[in-house]
């Protein structure tokens, strides 16, 4: 009988709730302190002796002693068995519940029925195996079986319907008391479902099924899952009646080389391990006709070549010399697998890992039985799997046998075959490792923190017995009475579990000497620069175009577009040498290249300036080491990867430092409290496929889209293309002397602190409480890109409470630079659109409007389906239900129901521009007014550097505040309504106008100007 899981038990004991489940049954509760009392509706009750506690989930009568939790309940008021009230409570607390006064079995509410009660034979077969097979996949029980005898994939359990049997069938069928159910089991009985006695046949079995050509059900096999059965109860059982079918037909049916097994366990583990030219016999005995005629059967006028994979036994050489003789007779050529003695084709799978290089290797080491000329080596064309480096299998040599013809010679095997590798998963602080039917779990191996100690949890599993205990794995007497314990909780010798934790002794040892080198691990070496390279690196960061220089090195790597977003991703990266870095993440649907991207940029960064991860747990920050993380790039691949993560990640980017109290013990064992800190500041990088971004993360960071327009596509693939060129090969070495230069420019930045004259004169939105966050960011735009240019300013220095300190200056052009990336990037993220929905809302207008002329009607009356703005967008059916339930959302459109039921069809109500719609950050200072304010103060030396790249370099144009879009600045003391133009002197100097600086022409910089800005 199939056991229900303890856990499955106890989720129903805590998730139930057994007050509401007692007043669905029709008993009134009335409120008594703490508990719930009402009449006990299983005995003559006037006094209200039925006590409900709701704290304990428990529930109990002083009358007739009744008492228990939800399942209980259900037993008692429905008058139904253990487990048929487990799936009563399972399929939902209203069905498990009954009204009425005494408990009658004839009213119990029925559970849905998984079968038609009308089917025929063939069909109702077809829904049982349906139910069975989603029996399997809401078992633990059953899939922990499957993945112990290594043939879990999903995709096989998919594809031939696995299932599992557990003895819920009969609580779903109509009673046989009455008709349609007498009807339902006897068609059950007569398929061999049920048998004469009304038990259910396969329970407590893995079910496989076999199909026809035309994909009926005509063979069931079932394998207990359980070994420890009464005597005389049989493991393996099929369908009454001889056999039928051919297992995996549609793989075997055109293959020029077919394996048969002895069973259908060993012929999965061999489709598992990827050779899906399998089928099986039903035993050694069972190789049907129906078997033999295909195996007999030509391909393309060539004899088939047949691999018998029979175990190596008695039995099975005996079977496997009995179909060779008979095949052979037909003219097919036939190869007998060898297993080492005594081992069959599952077994030897799993003591050889990974059976997917092991199995295959066996394959091709098969013996020649005859029927042909003997190969030199047997052809190997139906697997295409590389098995030249996985290690020899020693194999035993044939028994003797007149039937079978004696081996050619081979190379001589090892004395010993070699150790096969410890299967074993990491994960957090959990390591599992599996040795043939038994599963290890190891806890806290991370405490052990010198190679002296191995003091972990230890569990140990065999189907449903276990057993867990805490053992120093150094202390023989901790193991001598774990072992004994364990032995005799899981019916298994004291030899067997002795052998398995010397095993997985060894291989915590590797883990642990991996985890303390990994924790002592010294920081990276900055390399010592030659005095070429350090020229070289100064000349770079002495140029006078240095941005243009930045932009064209990423086109020199291979990096198209997306030009904004490369110059940000850079300045983000060297901002880590700030106080307050800024944050980046970068956003695009799958496969737009947003990871690419943030390579690129990481390439630009010393190794020893930046720390990538794919995924971070809850506390990993906490543990990095104090200073490990102290300017640096912390960079990490898929923003999911670190939710678990997100509360010290985004502490560290406010605080910028991390603290945390944890307990450990002294050299004496003694428990104290240690405390660990991680300082900052931290430059932190991330991507992210959500179209939401966490409201959180979006405040700390500059999000960044990538371009997923058509164009940027074509680009990607001509460069791509190029790759493959002999300029793409030459382009690969230059690749290398770039990312060089770049490093090392990176590694002469000092992170001096950074003073802006103008600060107090600048203006941004204060319309809303997020731009508080978004106003340091427009000042840290300013900081870095003077961080940036500090070889080419003056370095000054400043006294302060005795202590000296080092910094540059930000300049008008720095000031200019920093307008157009915030009109590009804060622009763009306080639009309430993602640029990718308002895309897509762009070409839903076009399609409105091509509509609404070929139909002659108001564009408010077009109506379209989500297939036409999949066609007119060119994307997947994915990304246009999720920018379409955005934009529904945000009412720019309205969904009507269509003509086909499931269908809908859309209206579009947004009647603005969103082609239009350029990203623009409303509000910030005309940095025209701060020249003339300076030219106007004689500020010669402000003139001198307003541009340090260069009088030719065009900028932004007037970023003048627009006050018809905000009510007011955020300067003390100004108002938009009164520019800093307006101040300047009536009579202008010279008596000539004031020029505007050439480089302020209302143009955006040259090196951002590509068309469409990406």
């Amino acid at each position: 009988m199939a056991r229900i899981p303890d856990t499955e038990l106890e989720r129903l004991k805590t998730d139930i709730d057994v007050q509401q489940l007692v007043q669905q049954s029709g008993v009134e509760l009335k409120k008594a302190g703490k508990d719930w009392l009402g009449r006990c509706p299983f005995h003559a009750d006037d006094t209200s002796s039925l006590v409900v506690t709701p704290a304990k989930n428990l529930w109990h009568c002083f009358g007739c002693s009744a008492a228990g939790g939800p399942i209980d309940w259900v037993m008692r008021m429905q008058g139904v068995s253990f487990r048929h009230a487990v799936e009563l409570l399972k399929a939902g607390p209203s069905s498990a519940a009954e009204a009425g006064d005494a408990p009658k079995r004839s009213r119990t509410r029925p559970l849905p029925p998984p079968v038609a009660l009308d089917a025929d034979e063939q069909t109702l077969l077809g829904q049982v195996i349906d139910y069975y097979h989603q029996t399997l996949l809401q078992a633990p029980e059953a899939l922990a079986y499957l993945q112990a005898r290594g043939i879990g994939d999903p995709e096989a359990v998919a594809r031939f319907r696995l299932g599992y049997a557990n003895r819920t069938l009969g609580l779903r069928l109509p009673e046989r008391n009455r008709v349609a159910g007498n009807e339902l089991r006897t068609k059950l009985q007569r398929i061999g479902i049920y048998r004469d006695s009304g038990h259910e046949h396969l329970t407590g079995s893995l079910v496989i099924p076999v199909f026809d050509a035309a994909g009926n059900v005509v063979e069931v096999y079932g394998r207990k899952l359980l070994d420890n059965l009464r005597p005389g109860t049989p493991k393996h059982l099929y369908l009454p009646g001889p056999h039928a079918g051919v297992w995996n037909l549609d793989g075997v049916q055109g293959s020029e080389e077919v394996i048969v097994c002895e069973s259908l366990i060993d012929a999965l583990t061999f489709w598992c391990a990827g050779l899906r030219h399998v089928t099986t016999a039903y035993g050694v005995e069972g190789v049907t006709d129906e078997l033999r005629a295909l195996l007999a059967s030509p391909i393309d006028g060539r004899p088939r070549r047949v691999l018998i994979a029979f175990d190596r036994d008695d039995a099975g050489e005996r079977g496997a010399a009995k179909l060779a003789e008979a095949l052979m007779a037909q003219g097919v050529d036939c190869y007998r697998v060898q297993f080492p003695k005594g081992l069959d084709a599952n077994e030897y799978a799993r003591k050889v890992q990974p059976a997917a290089k092991s199995l295959p290797l066996l394959v091709r080491q098969a013996a020649w039985l005859g029927a042909g000329t003997p190969p030199a080596r047997l052809p190997g064309e139906q697997v295409a799997i590389e098995v030249e480096a996985a290690a020899p299998v020693p194999m035993p040599e044939l028994p003797s046998s007149a039937a079978a013809p004696a081996v050619p010679a081979s190379p001589p095997a090892p004395s010993a075959p070699p150790t096969p590798e410890l299967p074993v998963q990491v994960k957090d602080d959990e390591v599992v490792l599996a040795l043939g039917e038994r599963r290890w779990r190891v806890r806290g191996l991370a405490k052990n923190l010198a190679f002296e100690t191995m003091k972990v949890n230890l569990l140990v599993s065999c189907g449903d017995a276990y057993y867990v205990d805490t053992v120093d794995l150094y202390s023989a007497r901790h193991r001598a009475h774990y072992l004994a314990a364990a032995a005799k909780e899981l019916a298994v010798r004291d030899e067997v579990l002795k052998t398995d934790i010397g095993r997985i002794l060894l291989k915590l040892e590797a883990l642990q000497e991996e985890r303390i080198k990994a924790a002592t691990k010294t920081e990276p070496q900055v390399p010592e620069l030659s005095e070429a390279e350090e020229l070289a690196a100064l000349d770079l960061l002495k140029s006078p175009d240095l941005l243009q220089r930045i932009l064209a090195d990423f086109e020199a790597c291979g990096v198209v577009g997306e030009r904004v977003n490369k110059l940000m991703g850079y300045l983000a990266a060297t901002s880590r040498k700030l106080d307050r870095p800024l944050a980046v993440v970068i956003q695009s649907s799958s496969a737009a290249g947003k990871s690419s991207l943030m390579d690129a940029v990481l390439a630009f960064v010393p190794e020893e300036e930046r720390v990538q991860f794919s995924a971070l747990t809850g506390q990993a920050l906490f543990y990095m080491g104090e200073t490990n993380l102290q300017h640096k790039v912390l960079a990490i691949s898929e923003e999911e990867g670190a939710h678990r993560a997100a509360y010290a990640l985004k502490l560290l980017q406010s605080e910028g430092e991390l603290t945390i109290a944890s307990t450990g013990t002294d050299a004496a064992g003694n428990l104290v409290t240690q405390q660990y800190k991680v300082c900052g500041p931290v430059m932190l990088f991330l991507t992210t496929t959500a179209i939401d971004i966490d409201e959180e993360l979006m405040n700390r960071c500059l999000v960044l889209s990538v371009d997923e327009g058509r164009e940027q596509t074509a680009a990607i693939h001509r460069q791509q293309r190029l790759g493959r060129t002999l300029d793409g090969l030459i382009a690969k070495q230059h690749k290398r002397e770039v990312l060089a230069l770049h490093r090392n420019a990176q590694r002469l930045l000092r992170p001096l602190a950074v003073v802006n004259p103008y600060a107090d004169r600048l203006t941004f939105l204060d319309d809303r409480t997020r731009t508080r966050r978004d106003h340091g960011k427009y000042l840290a735009l300013m900081d870095v890109l003077a961080l940036l240019h500090q070889h080419q300013r003056p370095v000054r220095t400043a006294s302060v409470g005795g202590q000296v300190i080092e910094y540059v200056e930000v300049t008008l052009a720095d000031i200019e630079q920093a307008n157009a990336l915030a009109h590009e990037v804060l622009g763009r993220s306080l639009d309430e659109l993602p640029p990718q929905t308002r895309k897509l809302l762009a070409i839903v207008q076009h399609l409105v409007q091509a509509k609404a002329v070929e139909q002659s009607i108001e564009p408010r009356a077009v109506r379209f389906s989500r297939a036409e703005v999949r066609r007119a967008a060119g994307a997947s059916d994915t990304q246009c239900r999720l920018h379409l339930e955005r934009l529904t959302a945000m009412e720019y459109l309205l969904v009507h129901r269509g003509m086909r039921g499931q269908s809908f069809e859309y209206e579009l109500l947004f009647d603005g521009s969103a082609d239009e719609h350029r990203p623009r950050l409303a509000g910030l200072i005309d940095v025209g007014a701060l020249q003339l304010e300076a030219l106007e103060a004689g500020a010669e030396a402000a003139t001198t550097t307003a541009s340090s790249r260069g009088a030719g370099v065009e900028f932004a144009g007037s970023t003048r505040p627009q006050r018809a879009l905000v009510a007011g600045a955020s300067r003390p003391g100004s108002s938009l309504a009164t520019p800093a133009l307006a101040r300047l002197p009536a009579e202008p100097l010279d008596d000539e106008p004031p020029a505007r600086p050439p480089h302020l022409n209302g143009a955006a910089p040259s090196y951002l100007q590509t068309g469409e800005v990406q």
